[in-house]
């Protein structure tokens, strides 16, 4: 069975220009830009397939859903993923309801083969019959099929159709090329009325060129900080418009850092309601920290988000590093008499802050400069010479050898006398 599908030019149109989608959009709490507003009023007018790629987390899905609800029409989902065969996206025959009607016809079935002789003749008389069994009484429709059959316009949502294989994609390509499904038992349906279908993609990998080539295309990025904030106002989260607008700062922060996974759009909202729960009105890194949980769901992400959070919060604040600590005091440690000289050993390190290299080489040049000659006087040292002469090697006599060598104290300690 073949059924002509309805003109797209001939359908009454459900928006009238870019702006006339971006109100309606506006009234369903989805904001659009200019970019985004064309891409839909476009795809409703060709009636094209639109392709929605770009990050988890940025209003790919949440765009099908407000184009269903703005037009009235019947939302479709296919949730894609990995080993996802065409019975769950196109149709499958329902056995058990086939197997439950053979049951219940047994007895004329039995009559219905009563005059055959031989099997061959038994098997051609059921062959006959089997267009009962396979009519649309028994067919399960899935989302794609349904999507064709539908009697009023629908909007179709191919969600995260890179998870799925690429043997689904070749299913998909005479359905968004044709808007039509063959189904070998019955024919092709074709759609009477074209439906909006909205494919989302999380780039986990490369789609086909035959499927990019049927949909117009839009790559969705995180907004900028303006459009972000009108969308955290439309939600109406509760949080104040200041730290509304100051949460938007920290996560656009966040999403700077090299974390695993962004902070997404929705999440940002899920933050600013959780922070309005417990009556936050003005943001510090304190009571971010004890929620940033919200955005940040890997433990690395949050360990990252939780250092850089007083930056964020505060562009201005200093936090004082290991070099700047211990600078700029003198260090006295008394005086010492070594052999009734007495020496004073307290000194300055003075300011350390152009050493421009490391610490440990600032340190090694200072004692240079202290180890250097005639830093003390002549009577300085154990033997009262001067510190930078060398000592006089001490002599030793002849009798001390043969007394360490004595046959008496060979291999052994000295002998106690008796």
């Amino acid at each position: 069975m073949t059924v002509q599908p309805v003109p797209a030019d001939s359908a009454p149109a459900d928006f009238d220009s870019p702006d006339d989608v971006a109100r309606a959009f506006a009234e369903q709490g989805y904001i659009t830009d200019r970019r985004l507003a064309t891409t839909t009023f476009v795809m409703s007018r060709l009636a094209k397939p639109l392709l929605l790629e770009g990050p988890a987390g940025v209003g790919k899905t949440e765009l099908a859903k407000t184009l269903a609800a703005a037009t009235g029409r019947r939302l479709l989902r296919l949730q894609c993923y990995e080993g996802q065969d065409e019975t769950k996206a196109l149709y499958e025959w329902d056995y058990g309801k086939q197997l439950l009607y053979t049951q219940i016809l047994r007895e004329k079935t039995a009559q219905l083969l009563a005059d055959t002789d031989t099997l061959e003749a038994a098997v051609d008389r059921v062959a006959g019959a089997d267009s009962a069994f396979f009519n649309e009484r028994f067919l399960a429709p899935r989302p794609l099929l349904e999507a064709i059959r539908s009697e009023d316009p629908v909007v179709l949502l191919v969600d995260e159709v890179d998870r799925a294989d690429e043997a689904l994609e070749a299913v998909l390509l005479e359905m968004l090329a044709e808007y039509q499904v063959s189904v070998p038992e019955l024919g092709t349906f074709v759609a009477k009325q074209a439906p909006y279908v909205v494919l989302t993609s999380n780039n986990t990998r490369d789609l086909s060129a035959a499927l990019k080539r049927r949909c117009l295309h839009l790559f969705l990025e995180y907004p900028d900080a303006d459009r972000e904030l009108e969308i955290l106002r439309s939600k109406r989260t509760g949080l104040g418009d200041a730290a509304a607008q100051r949460l938007v700062d920290v996560v656009r922060g966040l999403r700077g850092l090299d974390l695993r996974k962004a902070p997404s759009i929705s999440e940002t909202i899920d933050w600013a309601r959780t922070l309005a729960v417990l009556g936050v009105s003005e943001l510090d890194a304190a009571v971010l920290a004890d929620t940033v949980s919200v955005v940040a769901k890997y433990e690395r992400d949050v360990e990252r988000s939780r250092q850089a959070l007083p930056r964020l919060v505060d562009p201005n604040a200093t936090v004082p590093s290991s070099q700047d600590q211990g600078h700029g005091h003198a260090h006295s440690h008394g005086s010492h008499t070594h052999g009734g000289h007495s020496h004073d050993h307290s000194h300055d390190h003075g300011d350390h802050g152009d050493h421009g290299d490391h610490p440990a080489d600032d340190g090694r040049r200072v004692r240079a400069a202290k180890d250097t000659p005639g830093r003390h006087d002549d009577s300085f040292g154990a033997r009262g010479g001067p510190a930078d002469a060398p000592a006089a090697p001490r002599k030793v006599g002849t009798g001390q050898g043969t007394r360490s060598f004595a046959p008496g104290n060979r291999g052994g300690a000295r002998r106690r006398p008796v």
